[in-house]
């Protein structure tokens, strides 16, 4: 068999004495091993392999396809096996739903006196809120303090020096001044939606006024067949609509998906439905009127029609679109729509209903915050960075070095 480096430098002297090609080759000292490590230093050469290992990504190695009958036999095994641990998993998550709904009842004590606080059905008692806050400073103690001397100059115990009655008299005239601190804690749900960022960008400024009358957020289960739950919305007698629970409901898939069983990874939500709000006349903020100029295509006269159309609002929330059935194509706005619904529902369900007040301080916000850059590398800006000394260093796209890196699986 005839030597490839002889053969390549027999070709290269015959192109040099022809006059073929650009410039002579030769073969490094190295050999060939050598020649591809040169072109691979080459950018060009560099970002051409670049592309097709990009081209790579989520292809099969084509392992699996190589094995022996008997292999493949066996993988199948597996698989059916899997699948019986999968349908296991699923009823666990069944009866983990059902102890959510036997749990609720035993919540729903606590959110109603929540729900007393915020609305200010009740006033706490001073064993209510002993509990310790980092907030806590003098003016708070000293407001403790004149509440209790309050109490006793209420029960005839001890009268209230003159100076305690003008600084009661003071702080009631403050009151008086800012009637919506009276009682209650007041846009509690408010600042807590306009706290979390998904939410916060539904908001719209016409919104407010509305969400400041929401007076509690409740989670329904249902434990049976179709499994979900609901998510009322409370609110007291306002002047945009009459209703007094806006709701939304979301179905729960427990089982996996027959189509694709290896997918499940738990209780997934498939579809939800919103309810009617009854506007009152001239308060819809879901919609707008906007004029339009029309040309009468034969005589070019114009005539100027109002329409009402589609207004951005959160109360668009409890209007989600229709999701696609059997052979329905469907819409890639309306989807991405309601998979954006589906997330803000289950977050509401598991975190803002359950944590509302740490929402409300920032508290949760903060222990949201803490895990968010977990895993990645942090960089010493102090420490001086050679990039002569690295030989694992590449130059960046459009200085001679290779394009962005692409992952491989």
């Amino acid at each position: 068999m005839a030597d490839p480096e002889k053969a390549m430098l027999v070709e290269n002297e015959n192109a040099e004495e022809t006059g073929e090609g650009d410039a002579p080759a030769t073969v490094p000292a190295g050999g060939l091993n050598s020649e591809v490590a040169a072109l691979m230093q080459r950018p060009e050469i560099l970002a051409a392999v670049q592309d097709r290992l990009c081209g790579m990504v989520g292809q099969s190695s084509g392992y699996i396809e190589s094995l022996p009958k008997v292999v493949k036999r066996r993988i199948k095994a597996l698989k059916k096996l899997q699948f019986e641990i999968t349908k296991i998993e699923a009823d666990f998550y069944e009866e983990v739903h059902q102890l959510e709904c036997k749990y609720a009842t035993k919540y729903a004590t606590h959110h109603e006196k929540r729900r007393e606080v915020l609305t200010g059905g009740i006033e706490p008692t001073d064993s209510d809120c002993d509990w310790p806050s980092d907030t806590e400073d003098e003016e708070e103690t000293k407001l403790a303090d004149e509440m209790k001397k309050t109490k006793i100059a209420e029960d005839g115990e001890k009268p209230a020096e003159d100076g305690e009655k003008k600084e009661e008299n003071a702080e009631e005239k403050k009151e008086e001044e800012n009637p919506e601190m009276q009682n209650g804690i007041p846009f509690f749900w408010l600042t807590v939606f306009k706290n979390v960022e998904m939410l916060a960008d539904m908001i719209q400024e016409h919104d407010d006024a509305i969400i400041k009358h929401l007076q509690d957020i409740q989670v329904k289960y249902q434990d049976k067949e179709p499994y979900g739950f609901t998510l009322e919305f409370h609110f007291e007698p306002n002047e945009f609509f009459t209703n007094n629970i806006l709701t939304k409901e979301y179905t729960l898939r427990m089982q996996p998906d027959e189509s694709d069983p290896f997918s499940f990874e738990g209780p997934e939500i498939i579809k939800c439905k919103g309810c009617t709000i009854d506007w009152k006349k001239g308060k819809n903020v879901t919609v707008k009127t906007v004029k339009k100029t029309q040309k009468h295509k034969g005589s070019g006269s114009r005539r100027t029609i109002t329409k009402q159309v589609q207004n951005d609002s959160f109360f668009n929330f409890f209007n989600p679109p229709k999701e696609s059935e059997g052979d329905e194509e469907a819409d890639e706005d309306n989807e991405a729509i309601l998979a954006a619904d589906f997330e803000i529902g289950h977050f509401i369900r598991e975190r803002i209903v359950p944590r509302a007040v740490l929402y409300f301080t920032g508290e949760a916000l903060d222990d949201d915050d803490e895990y968010e850059d977990e895993g990645e590398e942090e960089e010493d800006d102090d420490e001086e960075y050679d990039e002569d000394r690295d030989g694992d260093y590449v130059p960046p796209a459009g200085k001679g070095g290779n394009p962005q890196e692409c992952k491989q699986q």
